[in-house]
This record gives C-alpha cells, structure tokens and sequence, in this order.
C-alpha cells in the first residue's frame, strides 16, 4: 500500500509537465477538487496541486523541448547522485542531472534501460506528498514495460525494489515493493506491454493511479471536461474498480475505487 511513511525506494512525489498549466489546473480542479499554488517567482512556474490543504502532486508548464505532457513518478532515494550513476551503470540514462531544489530537497530525471523517463526525490525540507491513498491522492503505479525481467533487475540494481507474482483472476500480476518490505508495502506492478494492446501504441512507460470515490463519476467528468476515456470503467474482483485516461493534453492517467482489504 502506498502511504507516506516514505521508505527508499518506494514513491514520494509526482507531477505533471504539461503545455497549459491553467488548463491542466482546470481539469484537475473539476476532476478531484485540486487547487494550485504557485511555489513562488523563482519555481520556473511550478507550482502544487492542493487537496484540503495537503499537497498531492506538482505541475509546470513545459516548452516544446520537454515531449508531451505527461506524469513523471518519482521514488525516493537517500542519495540522487548515487542514484543517477547506478541507473547509467544499470543501462538507462540521466534525462535531467541531479540538482538542489531550493533547499527542499534533490531531483533528478532518469530513464530506465527501456527509455521509460522517472524521477527520484532525495529528500529535503520536503519529504513527498502530504496525502496518499485516498480519495484525489495517488494510491499505486503501474510500469508498462517491453520486458519485465529486464526492468525487475534495472529497478532492483537501481532502488534496491523487489517483485512478486501475485495471482488474480485470469493470471498472475507482478507487484513491486521496496527492498525487505513484503506485501504490505507493495506500492504498483509491472505489466508487460504485449499484454495491453492499447497500452503498446503509446510506448513504455509509468501510469499513477489516483484513488476516487466514485470511477464511474470520474469517467463522466473526465468526458465533461474534455479528457479521453482509454479504458471505460472496468471491475478487477479483488482489487477494485478502475479506468484510463488522457487529460485534455494527453498526460496519461488512471483511477481506482479500491476494494478494502478483507476483513
């Protein structure tokens, strides 16, 4: 379960470079009841997504040099730079050098040895997000992957994670959790991308999660305010009851309305 008793290796922070950062402010706003606060004039514009007070993720406006819009997860690390050359060394890449955040902390983009772009938070005055699985806060994260063998042992050597095969109905889910942390902290799963049709088109890559109360709801909304319904509400006995999304500048996204555990 994802918290935010952050442990290395698992995630503390998430956000959305996106190219109309008032549109995306918009969307998020209607979706899960966001409100967004500049992080002050020397930010470059970034700024965060609000919950009750309680900050859930980041957004930026971002150039046409930085891709499309899309959400980066970032996994904490007691150490960004050490981090940064393990993933060269591991065969991925460092997309953006690991840097001082204003005293809040370090970050670095990297790439995994499939090209899939993540971050890692070193953590400052910072810690993460304030709120974790529950309603409008990201609840697990879903790599979509070439090769789950491969990114198994890029992210092991990388984050020191750990995988498992849990089975489900109609076959087994890999799940992730962080090193020596077993199943109570398993935070997402590894999918292989020649299982999702859907999901190959648009290249490997990592998918959050956010926890809602209602996923049929969020499938209207999403529709009113001008997203795309990628996969229409669909009920994972066990799990719960989820859909995929783009926003209205193709970030890709998904929601759930978990189960609670038995018991």
């Amino acid at each position: 379960m994802l918290t935010t008793r952050f442990v290395d290796g698992a995630p503390n922070w998430i956000d959305v470079g996106t190219p109309d950062i008032e549109g995306a402010v918009s969307f998020y706003g209607g979706l899960f009841g966001w409100q967004f606060q500049s992080a002050g004039p020397d930010a470059g514009g970034y700024g965060f997504f609000q919950l009750g007070g309680r900050t859930v993720a980041g957004g930026v406006q971002s150039g046409p040099d930085r891709g499309p819009a899309a959400w980066t997860v970032y996994f904490r690390s007691a150490d960004a730079q050490a981090t940064a050359e393990a993933a060269e060394q591991a065969h991925g890449s460092v997309l953006i050098q690991p840097m001082d955040v204003m005293g809040q902390g370090h970050m670095a983009v990297l790439a995994d040895q499939a090209g899939v772009p993540f971050g890692i938070w070193q953590p400052g005055r910072t810690k993460g997000v304030d709120a974790a699985s529950e309603p409008g806060a990201l609840c697990w994260v879903e790599l979509y992957t070439p090769d789950i063998a491969a990114a198994a042992a890029f992210y092991h050597r990388v984050l020191g994670l750990e995988t498992s095969a849990v089975p489900f109905p109609g076959g087994t889910y890999t799940c992730v959790n962080p090193a020596d942390g077993g199943e109570d902290t398993m935070f997402g799963g590894v999918v292989p991308l020649a299982d999702v049709p859907a999901e190959a088109e648009g290249g490997p890559y990592w998918l959050p999660y956010f926890e809602v109360d209602d996923t049929d709801a969020a499938v209207g909304t999403v529709q009113r305010l001008g997203g795309e319904v990628r996969m229409p509400a669909t009920t994972l006995e066990g799990v719960g009851r989820m859909a995929k999304f783009t926003d209205p500048y193709g970030a890709r996204f998904a929601v759930i309305k978990s189960e609670p555990p038995p018991g």
